[in-house]
C-alpha cells in the first residue's frame, strides 16, 4: 500500500463514527441528479480529463495525482467551495474505484450528509454515448481567482 493511500486510510479510520451513507448511483441517476443542480466533482487527473472529456457541468478537483498521492485536506478545502457539507454532491472518476475513497472521505471526515458515488465512472458514461464536453470548456468557465 502506498504511503499516501495508507495515510488516507488512517484518516478515514480516525474520523467520527456518525456519518451519512454513501449512495452508489448509475448513469441514469447521475443524469437525473445533474439536471437538478447537484454538483459533480470529477476527481481524475488533468490528463484523464483531456483524454476523455468530462460530464457537462463537472467541477474538476483532482484527489489522487498520477502517482496515487493525495492531500485529503487540500482536496476537501476545494470541494467545500463547490458544495457545503449539508448539500448533496456527486463524485466521479474513471471507473468508480477512486471515488469510493473520496466518497468515504466526504462522508466520514468532512461530514457531508448526502454523497453520491458514480459506481462505474466516466468509462461507462462514455460507453453509453452520454453527453461529454472537453475539459478545457470547464477550465475556461472557472471563475477568476478560483481553483477549478
Amino acid at each position: 500500500m502506498k504511503a499516501s493511500t495508507l495515510a488516507l486510510a488512517i484518516l478515514l479510520c480516525a474520523a467520527p463514527a456518525a456519518h451519512a451513507e454513501v449512495v452508489e448511483i448509475d448513469n441514469a441517476e447521475l443524469a437525473r441528479l445533474a439536471k437538478t443542480g447537484v454538483p459533480i466533482i470529477d476527481i481524475r487527473t488533468a490528463g484523464e480529463w483531456r483524454e476523455t472529456g468530462i460530464v457537462p457541468g463537472s467541477q474538476l478537483i483532482t484527489l489522487f495525482d498520477e502517482r496515487g498521492r493525495a492531500d485529503a485536506n487540500a482536496w476537501l478545502e476545494k470541494v467545500r467551495v463547490v458544495a457545503k457539507p449539508e448539500q448533496p454532491v456527486i463524485v466521479i472518476c474513471r471507473s468508480g474505484n477512486r471515488t469510493k475513497a473520496a466518497s468515504e472521505l466526504l462522508s466520514k471526515q468532512a461530514g457531508y450528509t448526502r454523497v453520491y458515488n458514480v459506481k462505474q465512472g466516466i468509462r461507462a458514461w462514455a460507453q453509453e454515448g452520454r453527453a461529454m464536453v472537453p475539459a478545457a470548456t470547464a477550465v475556461a468557465a472557472c471563475p477568476a481567482g478560483a481553483r477549478c
